[in-house]
């Protein structure tokens, strides 16, 4: 890439300040970045680019665009292999500060990387997310106004949680751009820009020994066909963990949750019809 063109893209990119308490990236952290991009090119057809983070890391691609990151981390910063939601932030420093006042835990950070800021943090209930402060690219407003990857944390407490992450990620504040929380039945449905970003429902077991009966953020992929990814999932070393049939009920489903060869949460759901 020319300078002129770095120039280009670098005036592209919006700053997470103009996003703050949005989704703005969803990553895994693994053990083996060959072995996490065979497993998911066969699960979910992705393709993979160099990240400008360093050669630990790729951006995971569906049709040429940028659905997801995967960075080769897990041992180094001695954290768990998963997926892991990043929530944009005006400042890193002051938002870790505001989850060790709320009673959440610091893991990692906040570190400098190539564009940004980031940390590794955890809700009242032990759920891990991320925070960034830095640079979004050119294409962060297609990633979230088609989400390729669909948010949903499993809580203890659907409206303590809201609070924790109102506070933290300033959800709901009295400045322009804020996302908007709304309560629907027993789920907290989060917007920003008008559009659904994030769920919070209830779920998880306080203490649980397996990562998927514990409060969490589940990070849903779309696939065109269900059978042929849970396949996948099974010839590539993976396991499903729980299939869950359509609910006329709660219009949730179908879905399948499922872990990578090393032990990575997700789940998948059908592709919405294209428009």
């Amino acid at each position: 890439m020319g300078k002129e063109d770095a120039a280009r893209e670098a005036a592209a990119e919006l700053s997470s300040a103009a996003a703050f308490g949005a989704p703005c990236w969803v990553s895994l952290t693994t053990r083996d970045l060959r072995a996490s991009q065979e497993f998911y090119g066969a699960v979910l057809g992705w393709g993979f680019r160099a990240a400008r983070f360093g050669d630990r890391f790729s951006v995971a691609l569906s049709d040429g665009q940028p659905v997801a990151g995967i960075g080769a981390v897990a041992s180094e910063f001695q954290i768990a292999v998963a997926w892991t939601p990043y929530f944009a932030v005006t400042d890193a420093d002051e938002a870790a500060g505001r989850v060790r006042e709320r009673s959440g835990t610091v893991a990692v950070g906040p570190i400098a990387l190539a564009l940004g800021r980031a940390a590794l943090v955890a809700d009242l209930d032990g759920a891990t997310f991320g925070i960034w402060q830095g640079v979004l690219p050119s294409s962060w407003p297609a990633w979230r106004d088609q989400q390729p990857a669909q948010l949903r944390l499993h809580s203890l407490d659907v409206f303590e949680a809201a609070i924790f992450y109102g506070g933290v990620l300033e959800w709901a504040a009295d400045r322009p751009g804020a996302c908007e929380v709304i309560y629907e039945h027993d789920e907290v449905v989060l917007r920003s820009a008008g559009l659904q970003v994030a769920t919070i429902a209830p779920g998880g077991r306080r203490g649980a020994p397996d990562p998927f009966e514990r409060p969490h953020w589940d990070v849903r992929f779309n696939v065109d066909d269900m059978d042929a990814a849970l396949r996948a999932v099974r010839d590539n070393g993976g396991s499903v963990v729980v299939r869950t049939p359509f609910s006329p009920d709660s219009g949730e489903g179908p879905a399948a949750t499922v872990r990578d060869p090393d032990g990575g949460l997700f789940t998948i759901v059908p592709a919405r019809p294209r428009p």
